[in-house]
Formats: C-alpha cells, structure tokens, sequence
C-alpha cells in the first residue's frame, strides 16, 4: 500500500484546487525577471503563502524552466514550524501528495543516508508548510522528480552540511533550502535586518545567519558551508519583504532568493554573456527589486 503525506496547507499556503493553483504559478513564473545562464546547483526560496513570497520564490524558480529535463531528484530542507524535532527528520511516506498530484520520494537515496543525526521522524512533516509550497512550484518547472524531504530542527550546521554532502549527487540533484527571513519587523527595519543576512549569504558566511534573522538559519547556514567546500558561487535573484508584495509595510516578513553555481558551471556558455548576473559576492545584495 501507498503511504501519502496529504497536503496539509492547501487552499492556505497556495490555491487547493488544481486549475487555479497552475494559473497562479504560470503568472508568478511569466512576471519573474529571467535572463539566461548555466545550471543552478542550489537554490534558497521562501516559503510563505503565494500572496505574499510566491513573487521572490518564482524568481529562483522561473531559472529551472530551461533545464526541466535536468533534474531528476530534489534534496529539500527546511525548518521545523509545528512540531520540533533533534537533528533532521525524513518521512516514511512513499509520496507527498499536492493538488498537481503526486511526487515520490527517493527511497533509494533515503536508505543510504547512514548518519545517525537523521532519522524518520512523520509527525514534523505532518502539518509542516516548510517542504510543501515548494512541491507545485518543482512540479511547474521539473519534468520529472524524486524528492528527498528534510525538516531540519536541533541540529548543527556542520551537521546539516555533511548531510547535503552525503546527498550531493551529479547533475541530476537540485537542493533546494527554505526559508524566510525577518519577521514581523518593521519594512525599514526589515530591510536593513534582511540586507545583512544577504551580505552574509552572498559572502557564505554561515556563523553571521541567525533564527533571527531567518527562521531558516540552520539549513541556510549547512548549505553555505557545503557551498565553501564545493567552491560554489552565489547570486541574489531577489530581495523583497510582505510590504513589497502584499502592502502592509507596519508589520513585515522579509523573502529572499539565491542561486547556487558548481565552480564548473560558471565557465562562460560561448556566445552568451552572464556577467552582469553571476557574480559572486562582489556587489551587496544585487538581486534586490525596489518597489517604493
């Protein structure tokens, strides 16, 4: 028999009914700003509802239109919302479930993650949004895929790292970390909070990311430091908090959206020119979008 993991933010998070939730993602994803270059790696997205970061989280997705054939398996992290947990909790479900229908999760690869901080633990996955907004936005844009879902709770960051080491795969494996970034600050407090913690990403600079500053922090901080072990690049695609995209600016949660490159992936692709968007660190929080 089947084990689903049920959707359990439908109709909240994103639109419950299928029609509606592809319409609402084909908007999202034709309105995000594109321009052409290699492979992503890596992604961080937001997680909120769709009203409110579904504009920052298609920028980092509208990139994987081009390589939809590319990815076949999707290492997914995020922080625990519901129920907390020690370490990072994988699902012992066969699939998780969403209105655009099922993805399954790589059994394979689960079973050879032999590290004792990881353990199968359904009842964070349960009612956690952290893993499913991102699922209709990867079954937009992947052709087909596998996923490897990880609620991430008490844990290191060195330990999360090893964990995305273990899993690092070829070109096949896209890891994708979620993750919000401050909360409920006001919008000119927010932006100087959420302009440092980009600085901070932007320079893989893991001990300088708090809960703080984003709910995120101890995923965002494993995939940093797996990025300097791997010689990664990154690129802010979009900086933006609610009073951006919803328009209450009193009370503000803050988005943002990277992109991860492989140190091969940033040799120039001939004929294309992807300098003034794969930088690395060089400018402060570049992606940012003004909306005053």
């Amino acid at each position: 028999m089947t084990v689903i993991r049920e959707p359990a933010v439908a109709g909240q998070f994103y639109p419950g009914n299928a029609i509606e939730l592809r319409s609402a993602i084909k908007v999202l994803l034709e309105d995000a700003r594109v321009e052409p270059g290699p492979a992503p790696k890596a992604l961080i997205v937001p997680h909120a509802g769709y009203i409110y970061s579904g504009p920052v989280a298609a920028a980092a997705y509208a990139r994987l239109r081009a390589y939809r054939e590319r990815y076949t398996r999707v290492i997914l992290l995020g922080p625990a919302h519901r129920v907390a947990v020690r370490g990072l909790a994988l699902s012992a479900a066969d699939v998780f479930r969403t209105p655009l229908g099922d993805v399954p999760l790589d059994k394979e690869a689960i079973a050879a993650l032999d590290l004792p901080e990881v353990t199968v633990f359904d009842a964070t996955h349960q009612l956690e949004h952290s893993l499913e907004v991102h699922l209709p936005f990867l079954q937009s844009v992947i052709e087909s895929f596998s996923v490897v879902p990880l609620i991430v709770g008490d844990a290191a960051p060195g330990t999360v790292a090893d964990v995305i080491d273990a899993l690092w795969g070829g070109p096949e494996t896209l890891i994708v970390v979620s993750s919000d970034l401050s909360h409920y600050l006001t919008y000119e407090e927010a932006r100087t909070m959420d302009d440092a913690t980009c600085q901070a990403i932007e320079n893989l600079e893991a001990d300088r990311i708090d809960h703080h500053g984003a709910c995120g922090a101890t995923p965002i901080g494993g995939l940093l430091m797996a990025a300097r072990r791997h010689s990664m690049q990154v690129t802010t695609l979009d900086l933006r908090n609610s009073g951006d995209t919803a328009g209450d600016r009193s009370r503000v949660v803050g988005y943002g959206s990277w992109l991860f490159l492989e140190s091969i992936e940033t040799r120039p692709i001939p004929g294309e020119s992807h300098d003034s968007v794969y930088t690395s660190g060089t400018e402060r929080c570049s992606g940012r979008q003004d909306h005053d």
